[in-house]
């Protein structure tokens, strides 16, 4: 049985973690990144724990999440999260993002968001369980796939939100073009202003056409502790 335990988010919502499946700071990035509105429908690929649907619910209560994870028991925390906050409009889904589900509504989704396994398969050292070597390399799908689920899903004009390591950028606007995904915002996350960036958030259009605006660096530290932004991402920007 894993050992399960509880995190606290905002607005007093509990998160159901383990050592397999909990979650960073990028969550909370892309999450805030993505921005929906309340009527909008989401679709989060490889969901974890499911803490960006969370975090979105939390923040922006868009109409109704979907989160999809090939991994069960990601699936059964992220149920258990569900069940124990009471929410009625979120979706935990096992289901290969390759395949995707049955009954999945191609083609009516607003907004695809995915925090993807950063690393090629066969590239660095891989991470020690199975659970986070699927979390981190590319050895169940690539982000070709996770690009062209998102295209499945998305309807025209549909945003997918994508972080990811500063050295796969040009994999990710391949992949995102390849599949009738416009890039259309890029922002680049570093420390500080004095480091190169560690991570990127982008934003593309399902049949967009080529524009592509780079926002301005988000940095995590400023002084002796979080920079003001970030401090505003995790409250909610309330």
């Amino acid at each position: 049985m894993p050992d399960y335990t509880f995190e606290t988010l905002r607005n007093e919502i509990e998160i159901c973690v383990s050592r397999e499946h909990k979650f960073g700071t990028d969550a909370f990035l892309l999450a805030d990144f993505a921005a929906p509105r309340h009527k909008d429908k989401v679709c989060d690929l490889g969901t974890g724990c499911g803490i960006i649907p969370m975090l979105i619910q939390i923040s922006f209560a868009p109409n109704i999440i979907y989160g999809i994870d090939i991994q069960e028991q990601a699936v059964e925390q992220f149920n258990i999260t569900v069940e124990k906050n009471g929410l009625q409009n979120i979706f935990p889904i096992c289901a290969d993002l390759k395949n995707l589900w049955e009954s999945a509504p191609l083609g009516q989704f607003d907004l695809v968001t995915c925090n993807p396994p950063y690393k090629a398969a066969n590239a660095g050292i891989e991470s020690c369980t199975d659970a986070q070597r699927i979390a981190r390399h590319e050895i169940l799908c690539t982000i070709n796939d996770v690009c062209k689920a998102a295209s499945k899903l998305l309807k025209f004009g549909g945003r997918l939100c994508i972080c990811n390591r500063p050295e796969r950028l040009a994999d990710v606007i391949s992949a995102m073009k390849k599949n009738d995904i416009e890039p259309k915002n890029l922002r680049f996350v570093s420390k500080t202003p004095s480091d190169a960036p560690w991570l990127f958030l982008i934003e593309g259009r399902k049949g967009g056409k080529p524009f592509m605006k780079v926002l301005p660096q988000l940095y995590i530290n400023e002084g002796d502790g979080f920079s003001d932004e970030l401090l505003k991402i995790y409250s909610g920007r309330e």
